[in-house]
């Protein structure tokens, strides 16, 4: 009884700092249980103003390569889109870690104001881009002075109690995976409106000049008013040296007051790249990323693409609708089945089942050029509901595994890594897929894999590297 009024005091104090936010935020969180609505509004807000942008132009980007008249041919063109959409990601993974650094000195909310400003600044500038060079330009800067995808990871963890952090994370990928398919849909929806609403946008207007305009402008608004949103953004880090652990690690304190903790602070101080359970899985998520990335390049490229060069001849209306419902399906899965599934199967074990199963469904795809209307509508929706799924299911579980693998004050870093190395492998992907797609294309009846078939055998090679990586002894969990 004696030994236990001594220590519980000790495992129980827990000083909070009078002008440090990350304190408040702390105090906070303890005094009330339950989600607060509103920072999951913020991490909404945030996570689709840096998203919305990144796969918008993919339902357009082919007609607008093609009126730069830079394509020598109409196979070429699938090449130079596959540019314009790397080069967004290339400037982001020249700049995540340096950004994931300012966020862990001076916080995360400035990192995410800035970034958003930047949407709303060079998004808005490359629908005005009149060349090749001009739209890869600002496609550039948009990536590489946007750094707010990892800092916000790690808000995510700071904001919620530990045993609500999964569904922090799983409002980051749902917002994430809702972005990445309803910036699609407003691309196709909005490119062109002279086009598809001649009785709104009349002809020789400034938006038949600027024909993909519009649906950079309608994201950048939604980024402005999210700007002004986030200025009641509560800060999470702490500005005070004393307090660089999270409030959740109570065993800190225990180990401190047996006389034990230097050990235990020389390993917490040791580089975050000798940290492999964070790198191995870092390096999982990089390979499914290269996956993702290439697969909706590819998907808008192929849908778009006539049926005689191996595409479903879509307009960028019917890719729009496709995406938008399979964003609407996105958002009720992350909100609502993830955190049962992933509390059934367990983090890891949920990423290999899901991994294993999207194979046999992405090679379906080249087959649906066989279907026509109702039918082929029907299909296709399924199954990019269940692609999607499966894709926003696996990169929640490598954000889980990812900052359950270090402490706060490297937790910014450590997503900034994360980024860069996402950002990297996406940067290659678009570029890849679409020389690919164009190749295939040039091969349509080819003997043993016509056409696309190679580009989609391409995809499931790389996502069964990424199954194969989930598995001991590569990947490893910290307990």
């Amino acid at each position: 009884m004696e030994e236990e009024t001594v220590e519980t005091p000790l495992l129980l104090k827990k000083k909070y700092y009078e002008n440090c936010p990350g304190c408040k935020v702390d105090q906070g969180r303890e005094m009330k249980k339950g989600v607060s609505f509103l920072n999951i509004s913020f991490i909404w807000l945030a996570v689709l103003s840096g998203t919305l942008p990144v796969a918008s132009l993919f339902p357009y980007v082919y007609f607008m390569v093609k009126d730069f008249n830079i394509a020598e041919t109409e196979e070429d063109i699938s090449t130079y889109a596959g540019y314009v959409g790397s080069s967004m990601m290339f400037g982001r993974a020249l700049t995540s870690i340096l950004w994931g650094m300012i966020s862990d000195r001076y916080g995360r909310k400035p990192v995410i104001v800035i970034g958003i400003i930047t949407v709303v600044i060079f998004n808005t500038l490359f629908g005005l881009s009149t060349s090749f060079w001009m739209a890869i330009s600002m496609r550039f800067l948009l990536g590489s002075l946007n750094g707010l995808l990892g800092p916000i990871k790690a808000y995510a963890t700071e904001i919620f109690r530990e045993e609500e952090q999964a569904l922090g994370l799983s409002t980051v990928v749902a917002a994430w995976g809702v972005g990445l398919v309803v910036g699609p849909a407003l691309g196709g929806y909005l490119a062109q409106p002279v086009l598809k609403y001649p009785h709104i946008f009349p002809e020789d207007s400034f938006w038949d000049r600027f024909p993909y305009f519009l649906p950079c402008l309608v994201i950048s608004a939604f980024a402005f008013a999210s700007a002004i949103a986030c200025i009641w953004l509560p800060e999470t880090l702490h500005n005070h040296s004393d307090s660089i652990e999270s409030s959740n690690n109570v065993e800190a304190l225990e180990i401190e007051s047996c006389g034990k903790d230097k050990d235990k602070m020389m390993q917490k101080d040791k580089s975050i790249f000798q940290n492999w359970p964070l790198m191995s899985s870092i390096i999982v998520y990089c390979v499914f990323s290269l996956h993702d990335v290439a697969y909706q390049e590819v998907f808008s490229l192929w849908a778009l693409s006539p049926t005689r060069l191996g595409g479903l001849n879509f307009t960028s209306d019917n890719v729009g609708n496709v995406l938008a419902i399979s964003g609407v399906a996105i958002t009720i899965y992350q909100l609502s089945l993830y955190r049962l599934m992933q509390k059934a199967c367990g983090t890891v074990t949920l990423v290999q089942i899901t991994g294993v199963l999207s194979i046999p469904l992405l090679q379906c795809y080249p087959f649906m050029t066989m279907l026509s209307g109702f039918t082929l509508q029907l299909v296709i929706n399924v199954v990019s509901i269940l692609n999607n799924v499966m894709i926003e299911t696996i990169a929640t579980s490598l954000f889980l595994l990812q900052n359950k693998a270090v402490e706060q004050h490297q937790r910014g870093t450590a997503n900034s890594i994360a980024m860069t190395g996402m950002s990297a492998f996406k940067a290659i992907g678009p570029a890849c897929a679409g020389a690919l797609l164009s190749w295939s294309q040039k091969h349509i009846n080819g003997y043993s894999l016509p056409g696309t078939h190679i580009v989609f055998l391409a995809l499931n090679v790389v996502e069964g590297l990424g199954v194969l990586l989930m598995f001991k002894p590569f990947l490893r969990v910290k307990n």
